[in-house]
């Protein structure tokens, strides 16, 4: 299975969201393939030292980031797309249309998950099923009351507590997201 997290320059929240989610599958990472891109990144850049900084008090590795630029090829090939604002969202759907399914913001995914009935996951068996599921019930769970709650701060040449509370922010969606994708692997 393929995850893809999509930010603006790739080189903070997307980044994080891969070396955070890795970190929170532990061995069951090396089931996935988990990347990311960004709608204005330049190819090649590397991860924001403070957004790196986070990474690694999360139990990440920002060593091997390199940046690069949203495709439509990207985009489609991911089956499950998580970005950082639902500007993104709207980015990677207007590349791969096909893709609406299967992208969410990442606190949408997580926000959708908690809201979830007990028995709504009932025969949920893959990762692939899960994210299927959560596609169809996401009608089911009341949006927030602000849609901007479903979005992350965008902490670039910001302050180390915006940094702290928006890799926080991920961390905590993150958790919840890898707790059911490891009970359906």
């Amino acid at each position: 299975m393929r995850i893809l997290f999509v930010c603006s320059g790739n080189i903070c929240r997307s980044p994080l969201g891969v070396q955070v989610l890795e970190a929170r599958l532990g061995p069951a990472a090396s089931s996935y393939v988990i990347e990311s891109a960004g709608t204005i990144a330049d190819n090649a850049a590397a991860m924001d030292a403070a957004a790196a900084a986070q990474s690694v008090r999360l139990g990440g590795d920002p060593s091997t980031h390199g940046s690069r630029y949203l495709t439509e090829q990207i985009a489609g090939a991911a089956d499950l797309v998580l970005t950082a604002e639902r500007s993104h969202r709207a980015a990677v759907v207007q590349l791969a249309p096909r893709a609406s399914r299967r992208t969410f913001t990442i606190k949408q995914f997580a926000r959708v998950l908690d809201g979830l009935e007990p028995g709504d996951l009932d025969g949920v068996t893959t990762p692939e099923a899960l994210v299927e599921r959560v596609a169809r019930l996401r009608g089911s769970v009341p949006p927030p009351a602000d849609p901007a709650d479903d979005d992350v701060d965008d902490p670039y040449r910001r302050s180390e507590a915006t940094h702290v509370r928006v890799a926080d922010e991920i961390d905590v969606a993150l958790t919840r997201i890898a707790e059911a994708l490891r009970a359906v692997s």
